[in-house]
């Protein structure tokens, strides 16, 4: 008997807004999985922040139900997000799948996480159902979409099929092509239980909740009961597990999980370091006999920034949110920093600005943050004189230049899908980062496929704003890491009133810096009240002053009170001011108030 025969495993994949939310949707609507009473847009972005963006930023597993020719069939969607700031979690998703429906705009064409999603799901060894959505609408080009497809990725056209995911229509054929197409998972029923830990989260009464797919084996309810533990093969640890169960979307208990199946365990587990994404849980006693199955590679963050409380009270609060957002975000990680200007925070490494946007959204969202972020950067290398090297993710790191011999930066393979009428601006704005174009290719007729090499601290700053803007929104960037390459670089430090302002320290470009530093410095001469004293602001490059502005003191009218009298007596009197001024100068201290923090490094 095979047990796994009528399970399908399968997950959406697609570009940032093809539909592939709406689709999950109409599937969850259609196998009945919710009643329609209770189904809202965006059902499975649970979270306010994707709904209010528009955006999937976490994977989800849902379990639906549908029957053919008198078969039910048990369906596991696992959604998966579709911008590049987030590919980790698809390429998560996929790991648990035996199949990928791979959604594509017909008004929109194929972009760049199209074609990227397409070879994550290839090099997983999935079936991919390559769908084209949105058919309805007037400004769809289906045959068009449809030759793109054939010619990019080598389907053929009886194989593509024709959806509205708003209307419904295709949809019921879309799920028989699934159960047709897709394969059922490897039947290891009579195995030992193991199964691969593919998301988890915290519940404060449950502890930490694992979403698994279930390789081989069976748990059953029989197993929580009679408290036999499970273990955690990476971290080595165990416990008595609460319950197991299946989402519908949300947690449903059930009485077993079996090969091939998507559920979650309870673990009991409070710490939530023991339990890892990507690690294998089986029985304690049957552990020494159990293998541990392939986990995911480690990721690695591209983009550094640190972020502080404003009121520092809250630090332990911004400690604890880190730990619960982590759980669910393996991506993130974070190690505790301080300063003078700000108090206690963290320097937190992040996969790209979208995916550090969120981050702190969530953080002062969901748990209620008030937060203040620094300027984002990447990690150099630097080469010691003495040959040692040292990774710089922090200006702060940064050796004194005569203990230098080079840095390194690292570089970015980039991919760009474009209109081709935006050729020439594309190309301006690459070679003003100091991209080196590797090809250019027209994969169809309009639309231009540029791969550049370029250093990931220019696509930190503003690249992608600037190519939205030059391309009217249509551009779409995918980008893997390259190597690190040598780099002239510096620390610029920022002075207020003689004192370096640790925040505002920057590595920049050597030839650039002069043109940073003083927009910083314009910045805060803005923002920084007004003192009793003259305020001297300076960029400075080691100890010489590249960059200077002075914030004039507050001054009081000291002869509004005299009328008449001699010249000499008001002239006394100014340069009693004057002597005051400069004592308060000599033993002054600029408080810079949070604000004026805040207002300098957001933009």
């Amino acid at each position: 008997m095979n047990h796994t025969a009528n399970i399908r495993n399968f997950s959406i994949i697609a570009h940032i807004d093809h539909g592939k939310s709406t689709l999950a949707d109409r599937l969850l609507d259609i196998t009945g999985t919710i009643e329609k009473r209770q189904l809202k847009d965006q059902t499975l972005d649970s979270m306010e922040l994707e709904r209010e963006k528009g955006i999937t930023i976490k994977l989800k597993a849902v379990r639906m139900n549908y029957t053919l020719d008198s078969i039910e069939y048990q369906l596991n969607l696992i959604d998966t997000p579709g911008h590049v700031d987030f590919s980790y979690e698809v390429s998560r998703s996929l790991a648990a799948c035996e199949g990928a429906v791979l959604v594509v705009d017909a008004t929109q064409g194929i972009q760049a996480q199209t074609v990227s999603n397409v070879y994550k799901a290839i090099d997983a060894n999935l079936t991919i159902i390559p769908v084209i959505n949105k058919v309805d609408l007037a400004g769809s080009n289906v045959e068009k979409t449809a030759q793109d497809l054939v010619d990019t990725f080598g389907f053929k056209h009886d194989e593509i099929l024709q959806i509205s995911a708003k209307t419904g229509l295709g949809i019921e054929r879309l799920l028989s092509e699934i159960i047709k197409r897709v394969p059922a998972p490897k039947d290891t029923y009579d195995k030992n239980f193991r199964g691969l830990i593919f998301d988890t989260y915290y519940d404060e009464f449950l502890g930490v909740i694992a979403l698994i797919k279930v390789e081989d084996g069976k748990i059953e309810l029989q197993d929580v009961k009679n408290h036999r533990k499970i273990y955690l093969m990476a971290t080595k640890a165990e416990s008595d597990p609460e319950s197991i169960g299946i989402m519908v979307p949300h947690r449903k208990e059930v009485g077993s999980l079996s090969a091939g199946e998507v559920g979650f365990i309870s673990t009991g587990v409070k710490d939530i370091k023991t339990v890892r994404v990507g690690d294998t849980v089986t029985f304690k006693d049957i552990a020494s006999a159990t293998q541990q199955l392939e986990g995911y590679k480690e990721v690695k963050p591209f983009v550094f920034m640190s972020i502080y409380p404003i009121e520092n009270d809250k630090y332990p609060e911004l400690k604890d949110a880190l730990e619960k957002l982590s759980l669910s975000d393996s991506a993130l990680q974070y190690t505790a920093e301080s300063n003078s200007a700000l108090g206690f925070g963290y320097r937190c490494g992040f996969l790209g600005l979208l995916h550090a946007d969120i981050v702190q959204e969530r953080l002062e969202r969901e748990y209620n943050l008030e937060l203040i972020s620094t300027t984002p950067s990447v990690e150099y290398t630097a080469t010691l004189t003495t040959g040692e090297t040292v990774k710089v993710k922090n200006p702060s790191e940064m050796p004194e230049p005569t203990r230098i011999q080079s840095v390194q930066e690292p570089w970015i393979i980039l991919h760009i899908f474009s209109p081709a009428t935006y050729t020439g601006g594309i190309i301006t704005l690459c070679e003003s980062r100091r991209g080196i174009m590797r090809k250019m290719e027209y994969p169809t007729q309009d639309t231009i496929m540029f791969e550049y090499e370029l250093p990931l601290s220019e696509l930190v700053n503003n690249f992608f704003d600037e190519l939205k803007t030059i391309s009217s929104g249509y551009a779409s960037i995918d980008y893997d890491f390259l190597e690190y390459r040598n780099v002239k670089v510096i620390k610029m430090d920022i002075l207020v009133h003689g004192a370096e302002v640790e925040p505002l320290a920057q590595i920049v470009l050597k030839d650039n810096a002069q043109a940073i530093g003083k927009k910083i410095i314009n910045r805060l001469k803005d923002v920084i009240p007004r003192q009793q004293f003259a305020v001297a602001v300076q960029a400075a490059i080691g100890g010489k002053i590249i960059a200077r502005e002075t914030i004039p003191a507050m001054r009081k009218d000291v002869l509004s009170g005299i009328y008449g009298g001699h010249r000499e007596r008001k002239d006394k009197l100014l340069e009693r001011q004057k002597k005051g001024k400069k004592r308060m100068k000599r033993l002054g201290k600029v408080d810079i108030p949070q604000e004026a923090f805040r207002q300098v490094l957001s933009n």
